[in-house]
């Protein structure tokens, strides 16, 4: 067997030609929006002086999500997905030009950066469920959790390597570069969606002129009586908002707990990303076998646990290591329960579906926030840990003795 051959069979999802070209464009956009995250927070920084600011450029970011994101399934169970992904993919792109203009210009403020922060942030509440629940259209159902481990793999391959690139181009070249790479970056994915022969299932509805709230109220009905659908999402909810949270947890652990500097705290994070990207590999290697349970559960009883043994222990190298364990179960939690929703949803109501997806993954990052910095400030970024972590255990363990039966149905 040739490389090319164990390629296919350990990814096949590689084997379909249009989840190639979206693939290979994701993998260099998102070293550019990694570029264009590390370089934006730093200019934050540098002009403000201040963690709150930089702080509600997040959460402005996530804002619109949070508000409109079942909303925009709706659109995009009417409009075809690869149309909708390429218009935002374009405007990302725009938005990118806008910002390294006024950077390179040396006009740039606070302000208008929360204003891109804010447009990017409507931009991703279509984005990113329209580009979750296009996959299963470029692969099929088959090799659809290959593709989604693998599009986690370019996530977190890109999350390696975007910050170091970024690091090297503001100390020599300054900002604006790396805003204008990122808008450069976008080039890629819209060629690859231009070349894509599929536009995504739209389906027909009997009656054009549904209003909107009636759709989105047959959404939620569907998701309310689909127990695999409603109770996977749930469980990505509570671990979102009470265990996904190491943005906030892993600076102040580093400065408080270990009294380590910046550059430390960098290399936890690449760390993290690094199991990350294993653990994604790992699952995609294994999808051949099918949507399992083990992968699931074992994926949130993981996090939790590590999570707990990060809490409890002070010592650097080891905390590199629990941190690299975390990201891979992560991962696998994430990716199993992105498959296992997809998989089980009709296909009228995708979109719908993936949007209430991004709302429980990426809108509550705004609560989890609050949540995990609160907590941190009163108990220390320790307890924070352990607390997390004991969350995400009690939640999985209470899904797999009292619900597992009648909405899997299977062994784990």
């Amino acid at each position: 067997m040739n490389i090319a051959e164990k390629l296919e069979y350990s990814f096949p999802s590689l084997k379909h030609r249009n989840f190639r070209l979206f693939w290979f464009g994701q993998m260099i956009s998102l070293i550019g929006t990694w570029m264009q995250n590390i370089g934006q927070g730093w200019l934050v920084l540098e002009l403000t002086n201040s963690s709150f600011l930089l702080g509600l450029v997040s959460a402005v970011q996530f804002l619109p999500v949070l508000l409109f994101s079942l909303f925009a399934g709706v659109v995009i169970d009417r409009f075809p997905k690869r149309k909708l992904i390429l218009f935002t993919q374009t405007s990302f792109a725009i938005s990118s030009f806008i910002l390294a203009t006024l950077t390179a210009l040396k006009v740039i403020t606070y302000w208008e950066i929360l204003a891109l922060a804010l447009f990017n942030g409507f931009l991703n509440t279509i984005d990113m469920p329209a580009r979750q629940s296009f996959i299963i259209d470029l692969v099929g159902k088959k090799d659809l959790m290959n593709a989604i481990a693998l599009n986690s793999a370019v996530f977190n391959a890109a999350r390696i390597i975007g910050p170091g690139i970024a690091g090297i181009l503001i100390g020599k070249l300054g900002y604006a570069v790396c805003f204008y790479l990122n808008s450069a970056s976008f080039i890629a994915v819209i060629i690859g969606l231009i070349l894509i022969t599929v536009e995504g299932i739209t389906p027909k509805t009997n009656d054009a002129k549904t209003k909107i709230f009636e759709d989105l109220r047959d959404g939620l009905i569907y998701i309310k009586n689909t127990p695999v659908i409603l109770t996977t999402i749930l469980m990505i909810a509570i671990l979102s908002t009470f265990s996904m949270n190491f943005n906030v947890l892993v600076p102040v652990f580093t400065k408080n707990i270990l009294h380590r500097e910046a550059t430390d705290y960098g290399f936890l994070m690449s760390s993290m990303g690094i199991g990350a990207l294993i653990g994604a590999l790992t699952l995609a290697s294994v999808s051949k076998r099918g949507v399992k349970p083990v992968y699931l559960f074992g994926g949130g009883f993981g996090l939790g646990i590590f999570q707990i043994l990060i809490g409890i222990q002070s010592n650097y190298l080891l905390t590199a290591l629990l941190l690299a364990l975390s990201g891979w179960f992560m991962i696998t939690f994430i990716s199993s329960a992105n498959t296992t929703i997809q998989i089980n949803a009709a296909d009228e109501f995708r979109g719908r579906v993936m949007s209430v997806y991004s709302l429980v993954f990426g809108g509550v990052t705004p609560i989890g926030s609050m949540y995990s910095g609160t907590l941190s400030q009163k108990f220390g970024s320790n307890i924070a840990f352990i607390v997390s972590g004991i969350i995400a255990i009690i939640y999985t363990l209470y899904v797999l003795l009292f619900q597992y039966k009648k909405v899997y149905g299977t062994k784990v």
